[in-house]
């Protein structure tokens, strides 16, 4: 089934703008892409929790643009045959940074969640603002 992607992977563009609906927009653009990646839809338990992590990676980098840099301007999904890349990107050129918090307080675990689910993230920058970007490695058994 990895036949779906040529071999050097699949980059998958979304261009955005403004707050309004964009959270959504973007999972149903991820979801697609999940789709037709033959990520979903599985049987398989821990593929489907590695689907379910992915869109809420996808949440939470897109829902941090709109909280601190007047929404993203880009959702760019790159899928190869063992991992995939999210990245937003906005126009605020100041990196993420954990905000203290506890933990009965709403808002600012963005990071936590990226820290937990990513097996790698990070940001760097683009033009006058900056991309976030996350990784997550393919499910076991994703395409056999």
């Amino acid at each position: 089934m990895r036949d779906v992607l040529p071999s050097q992977g699949q980059t998958r563009r979304l261009a955005l703008y403004g707050t309004g609906g964009v959270v959504g927009r973007c999972r149903d653009f991820c979801r697609q892409a999940l789709t037709d990646w033959r990520w979903l839809p599985t049987a398989d338990e821990e593929q489907q929790a590695v689907a379910e992590d992915v869109l809420l990676l996808v949440s939470e980098v897109v829902t941090n643009a709109c909280l601190h840099a007047d929404g993203p301007q880009e959702l760019t999904l790159h899928c190869s045959e063992d991992r995939l890349r999210i990245e937003v990107t906005d126009a605020n050129p100041v990196h993420p940074h954990p905000r203290p918090t506890g933990r009965a307080q709403p808002g600012g675990h963005g990071l936590v969640v990226l820290d937990r689910l990513a097996s790698s993230w990070g940001s760097e920058p683009r033009g006058t603002g900056k991309t976030v970007w996350a990784e997550v490695a393919a499910p076991r058994g994703w395409g056999r």
